[in-house]
């Protein structure tokens, strides 16, 4: 696709997605490369900006650039933030707060600790990343060593086969050290490489996986 219509399509895409302002947001394409510049006023529209160009045809990869801009008013004290951040997890029942530890320095969140599963990970990020006053997540927290399937690859193999949006032919699946899977393939769409990660995690004994899919 033409850079300028691509452009255009990324900048439509932001005026009909009501999660965020994209007002202040610049875009730049180059070779299907989308640059996202300017501004937002929460954490929470910056993710929102960044998966709403995701979702455009043509997006082959996003280099992220937008700031944060809190309102002066709604400034957040790094102590402020980490009480709510505990409170969320506590609120969450697809995870265990015991098992995870909240540092906030400027605004910026870093988790820590051990969940059993991928989507526990997920979900703890995806609680506090809504919270106002945070400029940024970072997820460190690991999966907790479990009794590994000897037959990983297959049971991937069989999940992508099982969804109906994915040409499971063209995805390769390799694991190494019983536990650390590949993916590699071409895909049409972002939706098709999230669902063969997501099958991916989902595979009893998965410690880490690569996805290294690319987009048609």
């Amino acid at each position: 696709m033409n850079d300028k219509f691509l452009r255009q399509d990324v900048i439509d895409e932001f005026e009909f997605d009501p999660s965020f302002d994209g007002v202040h947001i610049g875009v730049a394409v180059d070779r299907g490369v989308v640059t996202l510049s300017g501004y937002v006023e929460s954490y929470a529209q910056k993710l929102a900006a960044v998966a709403a160009a995701r979702r455009v045809k043509g997006v082959h990869a996003i280099a992220d650039e937008i700031e944060i801009r809190y309102p002066f008013q709604s400034k957040t004290e790094d102590d402020q933030i980490a009480k709510r951040a505990l409170d969320i997890l506590k609120w969450n029942s697809t995870v265990s707060p015991y098992q995870i530890d909240v540092l906030v320095e400027a605004g910026w969140i870093t988790l820590s600790g051990e969940v059993n599963w991928q989507f526990e990970k997920r979900a703890a990020e995806d609680s506090v990343r809504k919270l106002s006053g945070i400029v940024g997540v970072t997820n460190k927290m690991t999966l907790k060593p479990r009794v590994v399937a000897a037959d990983v690859k297959a049971n991937i193999e069989a999940a992508l086969k099982r969804q109906a949006e994915l040409d499971a032919g063209a995805i390769r699946v390799s694991v190494t050290g019983g536990d650390h899977v590949v993916l590699e393939g071409r895909v049409h769409s972002w939706t098709e490489r999230s669902a063969a990660e997501d099958a991916a995690w989902s595979a009893p004994g998965v410690m880490s996986v690569d996805d290294l899919i690319t987009l048609r």
